[in-house]
């Protein structure tokens, strides 16, 4: 799910805190807050103290991540591996790297 606004967060700990299917209560009492703050903050309070906010996505399993803007699905947070093993052998017995000296292979 991507988040935009405050309300968007709101809608995300509510879908998050009833999948783990807890209460309003329980998931204040995880946090160190009183049941008000968790009905504010899935209503789309605008001025939550983000320690708090992360705690209560730790308490729901939830997470954000952060990145560059790009195509958006499953995978598009994930990186491609790369074997950079055949970038280091060496194609011929004398390896020149890009850094401008030379070391002869025995």
């Amino acid at each position: 799910m991507l988040v935009h606004t405050p309300e968007d967060m709101g809608t995300f700990i509510r879908y998050r805190r009833k999948l783990q299917k807890l209460g309003q209560s329980q998931l204040a009492a995880l946090i160190g807050v009183n049941r008000r703050w968790v009905m504010e903050i899935e209503g789309g309070k605008p001025r939550a103290e983000i320690g708090l906010v992360m705690k209560a996505l730790t308490a729901i399993r939830g997470e954000i991540r952060i990145g560059p803007d790009g195509p958006t699905g499953p995978q598009s947070n994930e990186l491609e591996p790369v074997d950079i093993e055949p970038l280091l052998a060496p194609s011929s017995p004398t390896f020149v790297p890009q850094w401008g000296f030379s070391r002869r292979r025995v």
